[in-house]
């Protein structure tokens, strides 16, 4: 598999022989809207569209609708509820002399609707956490969320999710993906648009995390969800929620936003701000340190710092806690996942790009009562690209957006060329021991 098991020595890296590649026939439903530029002399493209499916013959509209329904049948559920919806959304501005028939709603509604095949091109950048069900697991296994980045039309990037159990053994076993995905319904956020407030998502038809598609909703948000970093965060009173930052991508400029669920059914999308979230690959911490948040964040392009804020969503300055020092780092440094709790301190992973701007994995230890202490750090890559495979849609990239640790293994996913996911799992011993004391 990927990744150079001799990279670091003195760790045993067992790669599983299991691969997740992209799958065109994998679609969902979402909006389509058609442009107005440059804005039409009359009624907007929207209302003509309206206006022409509105002078269909009765019986060549339902012949039609039925053709339309009968296509996506066996790739979607609720077909009839989605399109319904998608014509309440759109018909605002399609004002009729008389009240529309139902079928004549449904069409309008898939006029406005088209399918996406949200993991057409990649599949890659892979975060995982607890499940929040552990309903009959073995004893000593984990049922895990992973969340992935999926790739489709004009290389425009989604959250997806999967499902799996850690094995007492330590083996993996992935549940199969669902041939189907649901349409999230959409509400914006009070206080504002949603661009600037933030969305909700609610998601209750779906079957299980597989079926769950998050795509670009909002105008910052239009180039792509990117590289979602998951963590189980618990409050100090215990209370468990599921935090998750990721990059979002409008075309000319990046953000970082949370996405924030307490049962992978509903989610709300909110923007962050301040000066620290205007750059890619922060990453929470899985609690609160001094009743302060705390986030892992690459401020400057090059160094990783440790930020603290009151409040989730506003985060300024930052203290430089690793800068690259190795010469398979020298480009940048920027983390992979959120801080992993351990009795010695917080192993962090990174990422670290060197010549021919290959990206390498590495990791840190730091300590637990003063993450700006770097007690322990790898000298040479954990897994940098392998000779035998590192071909793909961006080549000589392993990257990994988070891992988790169950009874001293590390179980770590991680993408090779920014196209297909794969895991591996090594001794935490084993790590911590290959480290290098930091004086």
């Amino acid at each position: 598999m990927a990744g150079d098991p001799a990279a670091s020595p003195g760790i045993a890296i067992v790669h599983l022989p299991i691969v997740l590649r992209s799958d065109a026939t994998r679609v969902v439903l979402r909006p389509f809207t058609p442009s107005d530029d440059p804005a039409p002399p009359g009624p907007s493209r929207a209302q003509g569209l309206a206006n022409r499916v509105l002078t269909l013959p009765m019986a060549e509209l339902e012949a039609e609708l039925t053709r339309v329904i009968a296509s996506l049948t066996d790739r979607h559920r609720g077909i009839e509820e989605v399109l319904l919806r998608r014509y309440h959304e759109v018909s605002g501005a399609m004002i009729a002399a008389e009240p529309l028939n139902r079928p004549q709603q449904l069409l309008i509604g898939a006029y406005f609707t088209e399918e996406y095949s949200f993991e057409a091109a990649a599949l890659f950048n892979p975060s995982i956490v607890i499940h929040p069900d552990q309903h009959g697991v073995d004893p000593g296994g984990l049922r895990f969320v992973l969340s992935l980045r999926g790739v489709g039309e004009g290389h425009v990037s989604s959250i997806t999710f999967r499902t799996g159990i850690i094995g007492a053994d330590n083996g993996i076993t992935l549940d199969p993906a669902s041939v189907q995905a649901i349409s999230p319904r959409i509400a914006a956020l009070p206080g504002g648009s949603e661009n600037e407030a933030g969305v909700a998502l609610s998601c209750e038809q779906s079957r299980d995390l597989s079926e769950i598609v998050i795509f670009p909703i909002t105008l910052h948000q239009a180039h792509g969800l990117e590289d979602l970093r998951l963590v189980r965060f618990v409050e100090d009173d215990g209370a468990i929620k599921y935090l998750g930052t990721y990059t979002a991508f409008g075309g000319s400029a990046v953000r970082e936003e949370l996405l924030e669920t307490g049962d992978f059914s509903t989610f709300q999308l909110c923007p962050l701000h301040g000066s620290a979230s205007n750059d890619k690959g922060m990453a929470l911490f899985p609690r609160r340190l001094d009743g302060r948040y705390a986030a892992l964040a690459r401020i400057d392009h090059e160094n990783i710092a440790l930020l603290r804020s009151d409040n989730l969503y506003d985060w300024d300055g930052g203290t430089r806690i690793l800068a690259p020092k190795q010469l398979w780092e020298f480009v940048q440094l920027g983390n992979c996942g959120c801080p992993i709790e351990l009795d010695e301190g917080w192993l962090v992973l990174f990422h670290g790009v060197g010549p021919v701007r290959n990206y390498c994995l590495g990791a840190c230890l730091l300590d637990t009562d003063d993450p700006t202490k770097v007690l322990r750090r790898l000298a040479e890559p954990l897994l940098r690209p392998s000779l035998l495979e590192r071909d793909g849609y961006v080549p000589n990239v392993v990257y990994s957006c988070g891992a988790l640790v169950n009874h001293r293994t590390l179980v770590l996913p991680y993408s090779v060329a920014d196209s297909f996911t794969t895991f591996a799992t090594l001794s935490v011993d084993d790590l911590l021991a290959a480290m290098e004391h930091v004086l």
